[in-house]
């Protein structure tokens, strides 16, 4: 899936909407350090007191926001798993009756409590609806012009939430002119922050993918790993936070980790107008030809294939292996590059590392920034300063 079928997709999510029919949720509590269910609630969404569907709504479309490859994971199934997850899913989407559908999501609920607790009472809910996605408006000569239907999307999605104890209180009374504490016993399900979820099947404009599942993690970069391998049978993969690690190993060991401002920021630049080229395209990748190219066109001196080819098998030990460039640079024109000092540590953005220099002064390395314009400290304009060292200072006050 890509960021303009997500964020499509998420816009549905509100009360009376034409385009999006849920038919049915289903709802798990499941207590604190316990691996059975304590209870379970089906019917057809539309049952639901507005109140209780606009709640739900927003906990769906929590679910689908994030970032690509840092919230929300898109997923490919591993087609070997026992008691396949995959499986289960496709037949719940398939059953017309809602005790069918209701009996595969207790068999994923089995799968998730299998030798683990959580250390609070959490609720599982699911889903399941259609998506009409239209096309193109009709011939404006048209009687109607309306957006004509023409893909239907049949979806299950899934969130997790846990649940809080309710708020102690002091009321005031104002019958009988007292105070009275307030017991409440019911504990609150937090649906504004889910802890996880995911969405089967995952889609690109009018197609379909079974083969993949959209995952969701309540904090960007924190996965549940024991969900998606045991829970969601998906194959391994690679984050984005880790898909730039990779790379930054891999262009230390081309350069032996020698490599000046100038140079780095061509390889910014490069990785940017790449993205830029591929811009319909947000799963562009870059292979060892590729990141030998940026490579070269940046002007890092003595690069070759080969050398590439031993860096992306010393990293990663597989030459074959393609970075995702959304990941190395998600937002060249936001994400900050972090420049560590002893003295400071200072955050700039990487079409702006062509203004940093790291220069030799009289012996000592220092860090040199070019700027435009005043330089504004606590409220102070600093004027500018003649480079002296400080013997020569003293020899002027001599």
């Amino acid at each position: 899936m890509n960021k303009k079928d997500l964020a499509a997709f998420r816009r549905q999510f509100k009360v009376d909407n034409d385009t999006l029919k849920i038919s049915d949720i289903f709802n798990v509590y499941v207590m604190k350090e316990s691996d059975e269910i304590y209870h379970h609630q089906s019917q057809p969404f539309e049952m639901l007191e507005r109140e209780q569907q606009e709640l739900f709504m927003t906990n769906f479309k929590k679910v689908l926001t994030g970032q690509l490859d840092e919230k929300l994971f898109e997923l490919r199934f591993d087609s070997k798993a026992e008691n396949s997850s995959q499986l289960i899913l496709h037949k719940a989407l398939l059953s017309e009756r809602a005790e069918d559908w209701k009996e595969q999501m207790l068999a994923l609920v089995e799968k998730m409590l299998k030798d683990k607790t959580y250390d609070m009472d959490i609720v599982i809910t699911f889903i399941r609806g259609e998506y009409l996605k239209s096309t193109k408006r009709k011939n404006e000569e048209a009687e109607d012009n309306g957006f004509e239907p023409v893909y239907s999307h049949p979806f299950i999605l899934s969130s997790v939430n846990k649940t809080q104890d309710p708020r102690k209180e002091l009321l005031f009374d104002y019958v009988e002119k007292t105070f009275k504490y307030n017991i409440v016993v019911d504990p609150v399900i937090n649906l504004n922050a889910p802890l996880k979820g995911f969405l089967f099947p995952c889609f690109t404009n009018y197609t379909a993918d079974v083969n993949h599942v959209l995952y969701s993690t309540g904090k960007s970069n924190e996965l549940d790993m024991d969900f998606i391998e045991n829970v969601l049978n998906a194959e391994d993969f690679m984050t984005a936070e880790e898909d730039k690690a990779v790379f930054e190993e891999i262009v230390k060991h081309v350069t032996d980790n020698k490599i000046n401002t100038t140079t780095l920021s061509n390889v910014y630049e490069e990785i940017n107008r790449t993205i830029e080229e591929h811009e319909e395209d947000e799963a562009a990748k870059l292979d060892y030809k590729d990141v030998e190219q940026v490579l070269k066109m940046s002007g890092v001196e003595d690069v070759n294939t080969e050398k590439v080819e031993a860096a992306f098998h010393n990293v990663i030990d597989d030459k074959a292996y393609e970075l995702k460039a959304s990941s190395i640079l998600p937002k060249y024109q936001s994400k900050s590059i972090k420049i560590k000092t002893k003295v400071a540590n200072i955050a700039i953005s990487p079409q702006d590392l062509k203004y940093v220099r790291q220069v030799d002064f009289f012996g000592k390395r220092c860090l040199l920034i070019e700027v435009e314009e005043d330089t504004v400290i606590e409220g102070f304009t600093m004027i500018p300063e003649a480079l002296t060292t400080k013997g020569d200072s003293k020899a002027d006050q001599d």
